[in-house]
């Protein structure tokens, strides 16, 4: 499958209509970005069921800035529309494989529980 591009337009439907997106945060001047990014593309093709996006920071400043993205590459994954992974910085090809064996297995009900009782405690502590 080839990488996307993201943009305010299609972000959303990207995220809620696929099971598992890989972003990759770049720019253009940035050199460990243009070094990772034959590594991305290559991981696109061998992993069918992962939608691979990029998201250019220099165009798309608004996503950049709702996710805080500070450091450039950065790789987040969603898996059902939730974070399950952020990181700055470039991976090998068999990290990215590594890691996305790790978000496949992911037990997504306990996720969401673990999601769901951190708001509770976070809510119980704003109402002490």
């Amino acid at each position: 499958m080839a990488v996307q591009e993201l943009t305010q337009d299609n972000f959303e439907s990207t995220i809620t209509g696929n099971d598992i997106v890989i972003l990759d945060f770049w720019a253009p001047w940035c050199g460990p970005c243009q070094q990772f990014a034959p590594t991305f593309e290559e991981a696109s093709g061998k992993h069918e069921d992962v939608v691979f996006a990029k998201v250019n920071t220099d165009e798309e400043q608004g996503i950049a800035g709702a996710f805080q993205i500070r450091s450039i590459p950065t790789l987040m994954i969603f898996r059902e529309q939730i974070i399950v992974f952020s990181q700055p910085g470039v991976l090998s090809a068999a990290q990215l494989d590594e890691v996305l064996g790790k978000v496949r297995e992911l037990d997504m009900e306990a996720v969401r529980a673990d999601i769901e009782k951190q708001q509770q405690e976070q809510q119980a502590g704003g109402n002490a």
